[in-house]
């Protein structure tokens, strides 16, 4: 082996143990630098002649050219190492799942809200709505409460600015006054459609309203905002009689369980007379043998029927008002009012 084949040897060889691009270019330097192998070679062919020169030069440059041939694919191997370690560290694994947004679903009141819809759609209610911002006349003195009625103070509440010192402006403390605009509508709808202020031949008034409604309160199973649906049912020949039967059907549909038994409790509102309590029992599950208030019902007070428009010698009715979420909180067993409005998504992404 001559001298020029050794040296390309220890190139090689050299290369090959540089384990950095760093490593590999000090290498280069012993071998193609200023003062290295190759370069000095090219110096001493000064003291040559001319044909010693090319043989010389030649054979020179083939070296050179072998020792250039091996250094880029020592740069190669490194830079593909390196690219292969860079893969490795931030490899992203196709076969994950991908990131997708989460499917959203109805709140568990409103869940409750659109079942009671149904239901009470199917028996023939239309439902009403009215604003939450409501007059003191539509929410106290049209339903028999007036400004002096020890009643108004279970309705403590938010006023509002607006209004007037008469008839001032606050958050409505249940959905009643609702039913007063409604047949207040209803009986002028038709005095129009007739053009007489006759009503004999007008249609029952069959509605009711679920909605927000306010009062100042505040523990586990009452809330400053909560939701109400009332119920109204006004006609020539309605009696108490329709409103057990109607109730105890509705509670039977919406717990889906003909073992329940409904109790009917003397107890007195303002708006109706008689009044009664609604308590419910059921006869299994974990509230088996208790009796749960769920609604307030009674006749239409005849004063309530005249500040409809309406004749009380002619028209009767009742009428039936229940709290959303006391049903919704019994038909899904929560025992915390409060985890409905907390917000939080482990809660509410059950009712999905």
């Amino acid at each position: 082996m001559n001298e020029l084949d050794a040296i390309v040897d220890s190139a090689r060889v050299a290369f090959s143990q540089a384990a950095t691009p760093a490593a590999l270019e000090n290498a280069k330097a012993r071998f193609l630098g200023k003062t290295g192998s190759i370069t000095e070679l090219m110096k001493g062919m000064a003291a040559l002649s001319v044909d010693e020169k090319k043989s010389r030069g030649a054979a020179i440059n083939l070296a050179k050219q072998a020792i250039e041939s091996a250094l880029n694919e020592r740069r190669q191997a490194l830079a593909d190492a390196e690219l292969q370690q860079q893969l490795q560290a931030e490899a992203l694994d196709v076969t994950l799942p991908g990131r997708v947004r989460g499917q959203g679903s109805l709140h568990p009141v409103s869940l409750t809200m659109e079942r009671l819809e149904a239901i009470f759609g199917s028996m023939g209610f239309e439902v009403a709505q009215g604003p939450e911002i409501e007059a003191d006349w539509y929410n106290f003195t049209a339903l028999n409460t007036p400004e002096d009625h020890p009643a108004r103070s279970m309705h403590d509440t938010f006023y509002v600015e607006g209004g007037s010192t008469k008839t001032p402006n606050l958050l409505r403390t249940h959905t009643s006054p609702v039913q007063v605009r409604h047949a207040l509508q209803h009986v002028q709808s038709y005095k129009t459609l007739t053009g007489s202020d006759d009503l004999t031949g007008m249609p029952e008034i069959r509605v009711i309203a679920p909605g927000r409604t306010y009062r100042v309160d505040s523990d586990a199973t009452h809330s400053p905002m909560f939701h109400q649906c009332e119920g109204l049912w006004l006609g020539e020949n309605i009696s108490f009689k329709d409103l057990k039967y109607l109730f105890t059907e509705f509670c039977r549909t919406f717990f889906e369980s003909d073992d329940l038994v409904l109790r009917f409790r003397p107890s007195f509102f303002p708006f109706t007379e008689p009044s009664a309590e609604i308590d419910i029992q059921f006869q299994q599950g974990p509230l088996a043998g208790r009796w749960l208030e769920v609604a307030g019902s009674g006749q239409v007070h005849p004063n309530v029927v005249r500040n409809m428009g309406l004749d009380p010698e002619q028209y009767i009715g009742f009428a039936f008002g229940m709290g959303l979420d006391r049903f919704t909180m019994l038909r899904y067993g929560v025992n915390d009012l409060r985890l409905f409005f907390d917000g939080d998504l482990r809660f509410l992404s059950q009712f999905r």
